[in-house]
């Protein structure tokens, strides 16, 4: 079982350019770092902060915790309002290369877990997902997913809306969490050309040739935030069993 780690208060973080508000209301905690005398970064040297990744569109983040709350590892927490765990003002952008190596584990276990929360968000994107151009579709950005595939996922969607994750993995044979999380992760380390699910990271947005679709935005129109309780899930997976002992 892993031991969770937790951050205690150390002393202050000197000023480095930070984001006007945060770009998300709430986020993961995927590290806690503190002060290393020989980090070439120099606030690194002096302060703990916190690496974060936003819940709504993935964003990578460095925050200043406040000295009156104590944060664990993994915990969702909020950045803004009288509920922030954070300072205000502190948040800033990083890349993925920025991320310890104890935050990129942590990111490739919490990404999948907001997947499974939102799961009628991410069903719903295979469900309207549409072509980029006459020679390529949304849904072959995902790893794994080429022409053939494609062609099913229309083909069922059309005979019947997905319904749950369960659904698609019956009827169409590939893992939707996998390859969402797969996607998500390339692209937060911002060397895509096509960005479907997050925000881009700093050094992607340098680049001119990078297409930022917001899919997300729209899919949370549609569906709000599609956030999925474990009974729903349980539910869910009831029904999906059901159906393929019916069929």
């Amino acid at each position: 079982m892993e031991t969770r780690r937790e951050w205690r208060p150390r002393g202050r973080r000197p000023h480095r350019h930070r984001c006007r508000k945060p770009p998300e209301r709430t986020a993961y905690v995927l590290d806690f770092r503190p002060p290393n005398p020989e980090d070439r970064h120099r606030e690194h040297r002096e302060q703990d902060y916190l690496q974060l990744v936003g819940d709504e569109y993935f964003t990578l983040m460095e925050a200043l915790p406040r000295e009156d709350v104590e944060i664990a590892v993994g915990s969702r927490i909020w950045l803004e309002g009288e509920n922030s765990s954070v300072k205000e003002c502190s948040t800033v952008l990083i890349d993925y290369e920025e991320l310890s190596p104890y935050a990129r584990t942590k990111l490739e276990e919490i990404v999948p877990e907001i997947i499974k929360r939102k799961e009628r968000v991410f069903v719903e994107f295979f469900n309207v997902a549409q072509p980029i151009n006459i020679r390529f579709h949304t849904l072959e950005l995902l790893p794994g997913i080429g022409k053939k595939t494609m062609m099913k996922i229309l083909d069922e969607r059309e005979r019947e809306p997905f319904k749950s994750f369960e659904d698609i993995k019956r009827r169409v044979h590939i893992d939707p969490v996998k390859v969402i999380t797969e996607r998500i992760i390339r692209e937060l380390q911002g060397e895509e050309r096509y960005y479907l699910f997050v925000n881009p990271p700093p050094k992607a947005r340098k680049r001119r040739d990078i297409v930022v679709l917001n899919v997300l935005k729209v899919l949370y129109s549609r569906v709000g935030s599609g956030e999925t309780s474990a009974s729903e899930q349980e539910s869910s997976v009831r029904v999906d069993e059901a159906s393929t002992q019916s069929s």
